[in-house]
């Protein structure tokens, strides 16, 4: 089994899931069940979404045109000077 995409939420897990099953990808989803233990593990890194390692190029593909979005950008940059501030 290889690792094909690590989910920070079940949605994305299970988006990325449905969309390799529908081109054929057997795909499981692990660490489901232990989010209902999450005050005792980490907070990152629990959901991860597998296939079997033949079919890597073509789900890394799949994956790839998902828009699950990166990290956001930052809202706060150095140059704001009114950073922190409320609107008047």
């Amino acid at each position: 089994m290889h690792v094909i995409y690590q989910a920070d939420n079940l949605f994305d897990a299970h988006l990325v899931k449905h969309a390799l099953e529908d081109a054929g990808i057997p795909a499981f989803v692990f660490g489901e069940q232990l989010l209902g233990g999450m005050g005792e593990l980490p907070l990152f890194g629990v959901l991860r979404v597998c296939i079997p390692d033949l079919a890597r190029p073509e789900a890394e593909q799949i994956v790839a045109g998902l828009d699950l979005g990166g990290a956001p950008d930052d809202p706060i940059f150095d140059g704001d000077e009114s950073a922190g501030l409320l609107p008047a």
